[in-house]
Formats: structure tokens, sequence, C-alpha cells
């Protein structure tokens, strides 16, 4: 048997249901008539990358060290960037205790994963220089139906390559969804076009297990959402503005050193202080100095929720006028949200009490959360803020908002990355039904181990849904 992942970059659960109801998507349909399909939640930040770990190692991308596409290296004191030169050494930042995928399955191969420790140049489908060289100049030069096309070609190699070498295990990634929703919006009939790429794929893999009589098992993701943006708040110049010494990307060796701003997806930021310093600090120790910043972001239309790490299994969390909470993780791994001036997440209304807001396990904060505006929060926010590795300062974008402007390959008119619903819901199409509740993109590391006749070998986030 083979297992097959399919990452379609950047699907929301309305975006492929758009495609089977139009008759675009014959091969989805068929696969969720026949099989199971689902809405789960995506991981913060909701951004390609570090959303990508779910799959490939159980964890969320914080505890691994990937606290978001861009982000201020302390020790170094440099910052990091993924979207560039940079993505090569992804996984040696990976903190090396949580084996990959790949490392348990020897025999796979994979094709456009940020992530590949563990799979050989031959195992990669991406591992020649004319392959990067090709990408790279569709992607920065906005090539949209020269990237389509790149992909389609990718797309039959891949499934050729599954064909002729019936691997336990193979995985491959469809940006084409993803970037068009950020050129066009994620509503855009120009999507459709992607999904169509995604769909092709699937019926060529289903044909030819077919005509063999193999068994195969065909599982489709996304690794986060898109919502619209109608403005953009760039929030290194607008510091700037303001008399601060910044650093942000593309222009990072230079300009001060008060803060790092690091912008992922673009609707989420991490806010390094104090850049001469190689240590991380919880927010008391910077509260006298830098809370006026706060109330500056907390001012600013384009923020919805700016998080403070407190510590260990602590944030506060504030609300543009909605007041603070603090949420928090006990010991035994039970989490809790006190309202301290305010409900910034909303939960009072669906708990209906605020006892209902404490001493709740994982699945009771999924439960409690999965149809809020902000999906999942008390264990995303914590998993985000708990890592050496994040900012001082988190901010998550307001709808129709996000933080950078400049530099970008094309104008981007939808974005993901902030802890809200748009962007955090992703789909799950399978070719069998789920036997257990599905409920975070974790959860689909030790599924697919289970399915593979294996078991996590260390402790993960993610619970096994087979």
């Amino acid at each position: 048997m083979t297992v097959v992942l399919l990452i379609a970059d950047g699907a929301r659960p309305d975006t492929l249901t758009r495609a089977i109801a139009s008759g675009r998507a014959p091969a989805l349909a068929r696969l969720a008539a026949e099989g199971d399909e689902r809405v789960i939640t995506s991981v913060f930040p909701s951004v390609t990358g570090p959303a990508y770990l779910p799959f490939l190692t159980g964890c969320h991308p914080g505890r691994l060290g990937i606290p978001g596409i861009r982000w201020w290296h302390r020790s170094s004191r440099r910052a990091r960037s993924y979207v560039g030169i940079e993505a090569m050494v992804a996984d040696r930042d990976l903190h090396p205790d949580h084996p990959m995928l790949f490392e348990s399955v020897p025999q796979a191969i994979a094709a456009l994963s940020p992530f590949n420790r563990g799979l050989t140049r031959t195992q990669r489908l991406d591992g020649s220089a004319a392959f990067w060289l090709r990408l790279a100049w569709h992607h920065f030069r906005g090539d949209l139906p020269g990237w389509l096309r790149f992909e389609q070609e990718f797309a039959a190699a891949f499934t050729r390559r599954v064909r002729e070498e019936r691997p336990p295990f193979a995985m491959l990634a469809l940006p084409g969804i993803d970037k068009c929703s950020h050129r066009f919006g994620h509503e855009a009939f120009d999507v459709l076009h992607a999904v169509e790429v995604v769909d092709a794929t699937v019926a060529q893999l289903q044909r030819d297990a077919d005509r063999a009589g193999r068994t195969i098992e065909i599982w489709i993701t996304s690794d986060h959402g898109h919502a619209t943006v109608t403005a953009h708040d760039d929030l290194a110049e607008h510091l700037r503005a303001e008399g601060y010494g910044v650093r942000a990307h593309p222009w990072t060796m230079t300009g001060g050193d008060d803060v790092a701003v690091m912008v992922s997806g673009n609707a989420m930021a991490h806010l390094y202080l104090d850049l001469a310093s190689r240590e991380r600090h919880g927010w008391d120790h910077h509260r006298a100095r830098w809370s006026p910043l706060v109330e500056w972001l907390l001012r600013r239309e384009s923020l919805d929720l700016v998080l403070l790490p407190l510590g260990p299994d602590r944030c506060e969390v504030h609300g543009r006028e909605r007041g603070m909470a603090i949420v928090s993780r006990a010991d035994d791994g039970h989490y809790g949200y006190r309202m301290v001036t305010g409900d910034p997440l909303g939960l009072l209304a669906t708990a209906g009490r605020a006892s209902a807001l404490d001493r709740l396990d994982t699945a009771a904060a999924h439960a409690l959360t999965a149809d809020t505006e902000h999906p999942d929060a008390l264990v995303q926010i914590l998993a985000l803020t708990n890592s050496s590795r994040s900012g001082e300062i988190l901010c998550s974008a307001a709808p129709g908002w996000d933080f950078r402007e400049r530099y970008e390959p094309i104008p981007h008119r939808s974005c993901h990355g902030a802890l809200h619903r748009e962007q955090m819901r992703v789909p799950l199409l399978m070719s069998h039904r789920a036997s257990g509740i599905p409920r975070r993109t974790v959860d689909l590391y030790p599924s697919l181990l289970t399915a593979l006749g294996q078991r996590p070998r260390t402790p993960i986030d993610g619970i096994s849904f087979r």
C-alpha cells in the first residue's frame, strides 16, 4: 500500500467545496463521497513553512524552534528568513530531538516540502539546481501562468514516480492555490485553475492504482487558509517613523537595535526587543520600557491581538478595544483563560460562564474555540509564545489587514498567518473514513504513522484519529 499526502497549499475548506460544487474537481468529489471530508485547524503562525511541520513531526512549530517564516536569531544577532536562500538551512534550524516522517519511512519520496530531513537527493523530486532556478524564475517574477504550467508538469512527474516505485509514503505540495489567492484574492475564478491541478493529480493517482489493482490512500489537506486584504499596515515603516531603530526584511543588517519586525504570511509579526541582548526575557522584564509601544500597537486599526509572553505557559492576550486576559497551562496540561480587563478572545459567550473557561484539556480547549473567530486559540497561543525563538511581542492582524506592503513579488489581495478563523481553518479529505476525531493538523502525523504500521518515537502534540 502507498499513502500519499497532498498539500493543497493555501486552500480554504470552502475553496475545495466550491470547486467540487462547480464540477471542476470530479476526483476530489469522488474522494469526498467515498471517503471522509472534515474541517480542522492549522497552527499559529498559519504560514507556509512552519505550518508544514505538524504533518511531518506531529508538533507545533514553536516547539521545534521555527516560530515563523522570518524570525530573529538572538544567539547570532541576525535575522532568519526562509523566503530565499536561507530556506536551505531550515532543516538545520529544527530541534534535533523530534524525528520527521521521512526519517521514519526511509523509502519515502517527496517534492516541494519546506523541510526534508531524512530524504536523500534521489528521494527528492526537487533536488536539482535546474528545478530551483525554474521555480525562482516563476516565483520572483510573479508569473502565475508559468507557475501553474510548471506545477502541472511537476505533479505529472510525481505521479509517475509513485506509479513506478510504489513507495510506502509520498508527499507532494502544490502551492498554486496559495499563489493565485495572494495575487487575485481567494474567491477569484483564477484560484479554480490551481484547484484543477490538485484534482488532476488525484485523478491520475486513482487511475494508476485502479489499473494496477493496488491499494492507495490519498490524504489532502492545507497548511493555512486565506483572508481578503483591503489595507496594508507596514509595521516596520511606521515604527521607523515613530523614531525606533528597526530591523526588517529585506534590510536586516542595519537600522538600529531597538526592534526587529519579523512578518509571516503577512498577517502576523514577531517583534523582538533590545536586539543587543542574546537572551529572551518575559514581558515583565520589558514592561516598564516598552508598554508605550504596546499601547501604540493597540491603537492601530490593523491589530486584532497583541500577545505578551509572561514566561513558560502564561501569556497576556490583548484585544484591540476588547481588554486583556491571561491564557495559562497547568502542570497537568490543562488550559485556563482568566479575564482581567476584558474578553479579547470572545470566549465568555461561547462558554456561558467564566468557570467553564478553566481546567480544559486539549480536546475541550479545541471544542470551545473551534467555531469562534480564533480557533484553537488557547492551545495555539502558548504553543508559539513558549518558543525560545519567538518575539517578546506577537501581533495578529485584524480581518482585512496585513503587516507588510513593500518588497513582495506580487500585490497581496489575500493573506494568512494570523490567529483568525479564515486563516486557521483548513480542509481534510481522505480516501477512507476516520475512526477518531480529526481536530488539528498535528493529528495527521500520528495518523499517517498508524496507516504505515508505525507509532511516534518521541512525545508529540498530535493524537491519531486513524
